[in-house]
């Protein structure tokens, strides 16, 4: 080869370096981190495992099955709300199963939310993987939490196996939970829109109230916090409840899941749940000009029709409102609740049923104040402000839990 020509393939090679960098790292969740230690971490331990059939590897193979493959001594799983299929509605009781002839599921949101001790003396080991989605009244760190202090009692290791916050990118927002205000919805005293992922809160949970626990929080690797889930390189997004369907689904859920308080419909029941709400009642030409007024960064409202075929008003015809995200980054989800729900108070302040659905409402922001400020007709801004008032602080007391730059 002549100088002339090797010094063209060399500079053929750096131009394509430039154009095409290598990855700095290859993304891995925490159940394919641990398969590739061939789960060195269980090795000679009795294994309970939190799971549903959304927690899958980079192949998609369930969890439980890299578990089994690697010779882990499994010895049960246990399902939250929605069940180990992902396919129970929200709030409804999930029975145990049993997968194959004998590897048994208990449910974690039947008679119980809490793990039974005499099966935690039977392991050593708490494993727990699922998908969150970035909301805390997303019910799988309340899960996760009891699972904790259950384990804290008990003796017993707990270790996750972490995953993407499908929605870290977006700012974290909203009501921080007061006391007072504690339930199902809300058991996890992190901002509304907290920005960690599942490994994150469990080490803030450790630090805040289980500090005697044995906690192992399996990293990624290779990830990102400044990409959506589906920007991931390799990651698939995969369903964790029946109505969080992809990414876009999880980035507007925070600013229509207020609804499920109200007479309103989320969308549940419809192709777009949460991306779209609406009622009988509702004029929809007028509440989309009066959203548009708020001129809210990211995202645009357009009229809707949808009739549901399950949830409220089903089999009833609804004007609504769709919402479409035009800029995810910019995009603000908690601003975009408040206005939704400062409209409709405004324009249906009976029809809404905002008093009627009190309890529950204050329990999915974790307080009362939202709602009192809505029923007032405060300002937007207002609004937003007193939310974000002790989010900064929030995150400036817990850098140490950060797991991912």
């Amino acid at each position: 080869m002549t100088n002339r020509l090797r010094l063209f393939f060399l500079l053929l090679l750096y131009c394509i370096g430039t154009v095409f960098p290598a990855h700095a790292a290859v993304f891995r969740t925490g159940i394919d981190v641990l398969d590739a230690d061939r789960c060195g971490v269980m090795r000679g331990k009795k294994v309970a495992f939190i799971t549903n059939a959304a927690a899958l590897t980079f192949k998609g193979e369930p969890g439980y099955a890299v578990l089994l493959r690697n010779g882990v001594d499994l010895r049960f799983l246990m399902a939250p709300e929605h069940g180990f299929s992902v396919s129970v509605e929200a709030g409804k009781s999930v029975p145990g199963t049993v997968i194959g002839d004998a590897l048994r599921v208990y449910s974690l949101y039947g008679a119980s939310k809490i793990p039974d001790e005499s099966l935690l003396k039977s392991v050593d080991v708490v494993a727990f993987d699922l998908q969150d989605v970035g909301a805390r009244c997303y019910t799988y760190i309340s899960t996760m939490m009891l699972a904790m202090e259950a384990c804290e009692k008990a003796g017993r290791t707990f270790m996750v196996l972490d995953r993407p916050n499908p929605v870290s990118p977006l700012a974290p927002s909203g009501f921080m939970l007061e006391k007072g205000y504690e339930s199902f919805v809300s058991a996890v005293d992190v901002p509304f829109l907290h920005g960690m992922t599942i490994g994150e809160i469990a080490l803030f949970l450790q630090k805040s109230r289980f500090r005697t626990l044995r906690l192992q929080v399996i990293p990624m690797e290779g990830y990102d916090r400044r990409l959506f889930g589906d920007e991931l390189p390799g990651f698939t997004f995969r369903s964790p409840s029946p109505n969080i369907r992809n990414v876009e689904t999880a980035i507007v859920y925070p600013a229509t899941v207020m609804l499920e308080a109200t007479a309103v419909s989320e969308g549940r029941g419809t192709d777009l749940p949460f991306l779209q709400f609406g009622a009988p009642f509702i004029r929809t030409g007028e509440l989309v000009r009066q959203l548009a007024l708020y001129e809210l960064p990211g995202v645009v409202f357009r009229p809707a029709d949808f009739t549901p075929v399950s949830g409220k008003f089903k089999g009833e015809r609804c004007g609504g409102v769709r919402i479409s995200v035009t800029d995810r980054k910019r995009f603000h989800p908690f601003a975009t609740s408040a206005a939704i729900m400062l409209s409709l108070h405004r324009n249906y302040p009976e029809m809404l049923g905002l008093d009627k659905g009190a309890d529950f409402f204050d329990k999915l922001a974790g307080t009362s104040r939202f709602r009192r400020m809505i029923a007032a007709d405060e300002p937007l801004s207002r609004i937003v402000d007193a939310a974000n008032s002790n989010v900064e602080a929030f995150i400036l007391n817990n850098r140490d839990v950060r797991l991912y730059p």
